[in-house]
C-alpha cells in the first residue's frame, strides 16, 4: 500500500471575488492586491513543508497562488508546477461575469438552490465530479509511477496529537498547526484550485468515499464555501489492483482552514 497527504488550497482573492462576481471558467483574471498578500501569508504558513508534487488549474488566480505557495516553500524550489485542466473551476455558462445575486435569482426563477442550479451552458455538480474523479485517476496514477507501493503502509487510523482540534469549524479557539497529519507521511502533495470545485470535491471525498469528518468539525461548515487560500488536506492509501490504484483508506485532516490569513480578508466563494 502507498500512504500520501494532499493539501487542497484554494486560489487567493481577485477583482470578482471582492465585487461577488461569477468567474467560472470564461473570465480569467489575475489576483488583486489582498490576493497576493492571501498566496503570501498561505505560502508563509506552509514554508517549512515538504511537497513532493504540485498541482494547479490552468487558469491564472490558481497558477499565480501555487507559484507563491512554492516560491515561499523552504523545500519545494526544484518542483515543476503541474497544470491539470481537470482542476479548473466549475462552468456557470451564461452567468459568468455576473452577480451572485443574479444566479440566485436565476435559481430561484427555477425552484431550485443556487448551489445545485445550472445555468445555460454551465456545468451540472455530476460534470464536476466527473473532473474531480478524473484528476483523483491522474494524482492516485502518479503517486504510483513516483513511489511504488511500499510493504507497510503508514496510514495512522487514530488522530495525531492535536489533530481533532485542529479542525476548524468547531465550537472553541482553534488549535492547529501546518504540519496537523502529516506525522509519519513522508509524501504530500499540493493542490491548487477553485471555491466550486473545492466545494465538490470535499464532499465527494467525504460522502462518496465514506471519509470521517474529524472530531467536532460540523458538516455545514465541511460542505460550505471554500474561502479564499483556504485549505483542505486528505491522508489517502491506495492499494493495487488489476484495474489500476484505487482508494483503500481515506482520512480527513482538516477542512476549510484559514488561520493563515491574519490580516488579509476572504471574500468568499
Amino acid at each position: 500500500m502507498l500512504t500520501f497527504a494532499v493539501t487542497f488550497v484554494r486560489h487567493g482573492e481577485t477583482q470578482y471575488n471582492k465585487d461577488r462576481l461569477l468567474q467560472g471558467q470564461g473570465i480569467d483574471t489575475p489576483l488583486s492586491d489582498v490576493g497576493l498578500q492571501q498566496a503570501e501569508e498561505a505560502g508563509q504558513y506552509l514554508r517549512d513543508l515538504r511537497f513532493s508534487k504540485a498541482f494547479s488549474s490552468n487558469l491564472q488566480r490558481a497558477k499565480q497562488t501555487a507559484e507563491i505557495i512554492l516560491r515561499n516553500n523552504s523545500h519545494s524550489s526544484g518542483i515543476e508546477l503541474v497544470k491539470d485542466d481537470s482542476l479548473t473551476e466549475r462552468s456557470f455558462g451564461i452567468a459568468e461575469g455576473r452577480s451572485k445575486d443574479a444566479l440566485k435569482n436565476m435559481a430561484n426563477a427555477a425552484g431550485q438552490s443556487s448551489r445545485d442550479f445550472t445555468p445555460p451552458g454551465g456545468e451540472t455538480v455530476d460534470q464536476v465530479k466527473i473532473r474531480v474523479r478524473k484528476f483523483l485517476a491522474v494524482l492516485f496514477q502518479s503517486m504510483v509511477t513516483d513511489h511504488g507501493y511500499p510493504e507497510q503502509s503508514v496510514l495512522v487510523e487514530k488522530p495525531d496529537a492535536g489533530e481533532s482540534s485542529g479542525a476548524d469549524g468547531h465550537d472553541g479557539p482553534p488549535i492547529s498547526f501546518p504540519e496537523d497529519g502529516l506525522d509519519g507521511v513522508p509524501i504530500h502533495v499540493l493542490v491548487v484550485s477553485h471555491g466550486a470545485y473545492i466545494r465538490v470535491a470535499v464532499r465527494q471525498l467525504v460522502e462518496e468515499m465514506e471519509t470521517a469528518l474529524p472530531s467536532g468539525l460540523k458538516a455545514s461548515h465541511a460542505f460550505s464555501a471554500c474561502p479564499n487560500t483556504g485549505m483542505c488536506r486528505f491522508v489517502m492509501t491506495l492499494q493495487g489492483r488489476e484495474t489500476g490504484p484505487a482508494l483503500a483508506g481515506n482520512r480527513c485532516i482538516f477542512i476549510n482552514r484559514k488561520v493563515h490569513l491574519s490580516a488579509s480578508k476572504d471574500s468568499g466563494e
